[in-house]
């Protein structure tokens, strides 16, 4: 059973996205906020496997509420849901730690779908958003300054070759953490596949090539 917290400050559209992701049998949702502040508070106290969040949101906005629950859990996965779709918007989601992307008047389709995905560990974004993403991360170089140690060791073993079940074991970690924070990672620094991970792990003097 897929764990799902909505937050979002609208209750009409909080009462229609319930109904709509509890179509599928294999997804509950087990806690609802209307405010960053809150989502924050009930993902520390539910533990779902994926946030449903908005951004615009009083209080804290919810990439910054994005950016709180991940880093408080990172096996907990945040799929933005908003109006806004922008390059900015959308780099700023994927960076502070969102594992998928999905505007609201495609929501009806795609939800369950979205949902599944990122609980699955997958990267989610929804129609023209991919494009929106693609077209920032061409356009960005972005360095190893953000990284934290462990992020950093991350990189370097996956880097490496090593599996994530074995960076998990040099590491001191779960298997499933280091995936998380693979992903993360990924999304944090828009990178699309490994090929891509070992050149910034090079160009940033985290592996050595002698």
């Amino acid at each position: 059973m897929i764990r799902v917290l909505l937050a979002d400050d609208h209750g009409v559209l909080r009462d229609g996205l319930r109904r709509l992701i509890e179509t599928d049998p294999g997804i509950q949702v087990v806690a609802a906020a209307n405010d960053g502040h809150d989502a924050v508070a009930k993902a520390a106290e539910t533990r779902p496997e994926v946030v449903v969040m908005d951004i615009s949101m009083p209080g804290l906005n919810g990439i910054e509420a994005t950016r709180s629950i991940t880093g408080a859990s990172p096996a907990t996965r945040v799929l933005i849901l908003s109006m806004h779709g922008s390059t900015h918007v959308v780099r700023r989601a994927l960076a502070a730690g969102a594992r998928g992307f999905l505007h609201k008047e495609s929501a009806g389709d795609e939800i369950v779908a979205a949902i599944r995905a990122v609980a699955g560990g997958a990267r989610y974004l929804g129609p023209g958003i991919a494009a929106v993403d693609n077209a920032g991360a061409r356009r960005s170089g972005r360095g190893a300054e953000g990284l934290t140690a462990t992020e950093r060791e991350i990189v370097r073993l996956v880097a490496e070759g090593k599996s994530s079940a074995e960076a998990a074991t040099l590491l001191g970690l779960s298997t499933r953490t280091v995936e998380t924070y693979r992903g993360r990672l990924m999304a944090k620094m828009q990178l699309e596949d490994m090929a891509g991970l070992i050149r910034f792990a090079i160009r940033n003097g985290i592996v050595r090539l002698d």
